[in-house]
């Protein structure tokens, strides 16, 4: 791989390395028969590792009140094969790896190639200068990403909460009811509107029915609390008399 190649490369990233061997390796892929001997497979075995541990210690400082079931599901949304193709792509690491002609232009390449590539370079960055630098590396990269998934699982928790509640308390299952749609086709926006126990509460609006019921959840568990607050304010007290006076009961 030519020098100035890596050297674009490592602007890309934002990174440079005491060996540009590590970065070498990391961009050389399996069906690149030229480079036999410096493919990247067992640099995504380490990166892998590294990409899950730096993750995991990150969840578990920053998210001291969640369960061990909440810390694994944000982090498999964050070193899911999606997230990974997302920053491979968004850094080129896709267009400086160094692939075997058969495997196609750039922009065909599998998404398992792409993901990997990231997973390599974190190794690299490991091997080069240390877990220090592999970890500024992988959260400057996504830290983003981590709260993006912590804001969507509460996000989706409102149905499921609403649900709950409903269930619990009125002995019925909240039901969702596209009220209105706007924009173009390929744009579309929807209003829905949250039923429960034949009541219309909440409304809200999302570019996609299953946000739009997100929102309008949210908004019916706001309605619902205050309804019940405003019930536990109106009530008597236990000891008070029907009549509203101040004497004790006899």
């Amino acid at each position: 791989m030519e020098p100035d190649r890596l050297q674009t490369c490592q602007q890309a990233i934002n990174y440079t390395f005491d060996d540009p061997f590590w970065l070498q390796k990391a961009l050389t892929h399996s069906s690149n028969r030229d480079d036999l001997g410096l493919s990247n497979e067992r640099l995504e075995f380490l990166g892998d590792a590294v990409l899950g541990m730096v993750v995991s210690e990150h969840l578990f400082h920053k998210y001291l009140d969640q369960t061990e079931g909440e810390l694994t599901a944000t982090k498999s949304v964050v070193v899911s094969q999606r997230t990974l193709v997302l920053h491979s792509r968004a850094l080129g690491l896709d267009r400086f790896l160094s692939v075997g002609r058969g495997m196609g232009e750039v922009d065909t390449l599998p998404r398992s190639v792409v993901a990997n590539v990231f997973e390599a370079l974190v190794a690299a960055i490991f091997l080069d200068k240390g877990l220090a630098e592999a970890r500024d590396f992988v959260l400057r990269c996504l830290e983003e990403d981590i709260e993006a998934a912590q804001q969507t699982k509460h996000e989706e928790n409102y149905k499921s909460v609403l649900q709950q509640i409903a269930q619990r308390e009125l002995a019925c299952t909240p039901t969702y009811r596209v009220v209105e749609e706007a924009g173009p086709d390929h744009a579309k926006s929807f209003r829905v509107v949250t039923v429960v126990n034949g009541t219309e509460y909440g409304t809200g609006w999302g570019r996609n029915k299953k946000e739009a019921e997100q929102r309008s959840a949210r908004e019916s568990l706001a309605i619902l609390r205050s309804e019940r607050d405003e019930e536990s304010r109106s009530e008597p007290a236990a000891d008070a008399p029907a009549d509203g006076s101040n004497e004790p009961p006899a």
